[in-house]
């Protein structure tokens, strides 16, 4: 039995979509070891080519399509939300306030550097930047992840993520994370755990309410039973499953726009850097 790594956040989203794996309720002939770590961590790890499967910021793609192709599940997109721009409140931020982001190459980062290009900015693991701002080391943050729902009453939102996004890309989702699988994996082998990962998000979102609630009853997750439950409805839902050709459009956009403001490198269609699905149904014969 041929074992690949898997790589993912310990976020709600990512534990969800990835648990029905681990919880037996897909069938699988590989051994998948998964192993949690922040977003960020998972972002240069990809860039260094660690990890079979990874799960990465959609920022980060362009740097990493040459060792990895783009998966079309267990993705994350926002519709008229996102990651926060928060600050104590009352405060007022000067054009060149410090401001503490969840990690170079995630997207928030890369749409934040765009609309204040004079900020300064400090890197942090997204479980410290609350704090980070609560005692004054920075101006502001970008909250990320569950933060967005749980944050202290003493802050208050500065701007929205999605906001910015909606001013260069229009009502197009906003493209935040996936998940990419290296390029050296054979390509049947690659179809197959694209396919898997697909059953298993799909399987997960069919059965929300049981496997949360083992997700809680196991602490596998940092937040209560109705946070978890207005989490989930955000990031993993039914738009998570396989990207459709709205979120296609909106990762073209993404990268254009970052490679516009010299911040990514040139990208080709999306498409271009997915597993060619089709090769298995040739492969059998059935093309």
């Amino acid at each position: 039995m041929k074992t690949y790594t898997v790589g993912h956040s310990p976020d709600a989203d990512d534990i969800f979509m990835y648990y029905a794996i681990k919880f037996g309720w897909i069938n699988t002939p590989y051994n998948l070891k998964n192993i949690a770590e922040d977003i960020e961590t998972l972002n240069q790890k990809a860039l260094k080519n660690i990890y079979d499967v990874c799960a990465i910021s959609f920022g980060a793609y362009p740097f990493l399509k040459d060792e990895y192709a783009l998966l079309k599940t267990a993705v994350s997109f926002g519709y008229g939300y996102g990651p926060k721009l928060i600050k104590l409140k009352n405060k007022k931020l000067k054009p060149n306030f410090k401001v503490a982001l969840s990690g170079k190459y995630t997207t928030n980062a890369l749409l934040f550097k765009i609309a204040y290009p004079k900020a300064k900015i400090i890197y942090k693991n997204f479980l410290e930047i609350e704090n980070a701002v609560l005692s004054g080391e920075v101006d502001a943050g970008v909250l990320i992840h569950e933060s967005i729902l749980t944050f202290d009453e003493r802050l208050e939102v500065e701007k929205e993520i999605w906001d910015i996004w909606k001013e260069m890309a229009g009502d197009l989702p906003l493209p935040l994370g996936g998940m990419a699988i290296r390029r050296s994996i054979p390509l049947l082998d690659a179809i197959n755990l694209e396919e898997i990962l697909t059953k298993a998000v799909k399987v997960a979102h069919n059965h929300k309410n049981i496997l949360a609630k083992m997700l809680i009853e196991r602490n596998l997750v940092r937040v209560d039973d109705k946070t978890l439950d207005k989490y989930l409805g955000l990031y993993a839902n039914n738009k998570s499953i396989s990207m459709d050709e709205n979120q296609i459009k909106a990762l073209n956009r993404l990268y254009e726009i970052g490679y516009k403001h010299n911040l990514t490198p040139c990208m080709k269609d999306i498409k271009e850097y997915m597993i060619p699905n089709e090769y298995k149904e040739l492969r059998n014969g059935k093309i």
